[in-house]
């Protein structure tokens, strides 16, 4: 499978708003699409902080990536986190989630990214082999922890 990646623009607001809440809608994640485009306006409006890849045609995607950046001394300087990835139900299992795990971090790459995280519920096996596939590694003895403000 070959899957095209667009940069989100303030343009594609309301078909990402759409993805993301079926995302939302299927993790549990209770957020009000007036939350949701707070969040993601700034992405699509040239923020630094990090950007939305659309994935498929942008009239039409079929789901989308959301990378923030960072800093990190221990891993040499810019890092990345996949805040959300999302594939349509209908369209899984044919690869476009491996590719976009591949294809966009390496992109970035030659932006100066020097390492890129992502988070994945202990209990997620499908997931973990996701990820897996696309390189990324559990860090033994380490924990993502957060703090809610």
């Amino acid at each position: 499978m070959s899957a095209a990646f667009t940069l989100a623009k303030p343009e594609h607001l309301d078909r990402l708003v759409a993805l993301v809440g079926s995302f939302h809608a299927e993790t549990g994640i209770e957020q009000t699409d007036d939350d949701r485009r707070n969040g993601l306006a700034p992405l699509l409006e040239g923020t630094p902080y990090g950007v939305a890849y659309l994935i498929g045609p942008a009239r039409a995607p079929i789901g989308y990536i959301i990378i923030t950046f960072g800093w990190s001394v221990e891993f040499g300087g810019l890092d990345a986190i996949i805040d959300e990835i999302y594939v349509r139900p209908g369209v899984r299992g044919r690869g476009i989630a491996t590719e976009a795990l591949l294809a966009v971090p390496n992109a970035l790459a030659g932006g100066g990214l020097r390492a890129i995280h992502l988070e994945v519920e202990r209990s997620n096996e499908i997931a973990q082999k996701l990820y897996h596939r696309a390189g990324f590694r559990p860090r033994e003895n380490y924990m993502f922890m957060s703090r809610k403000f």
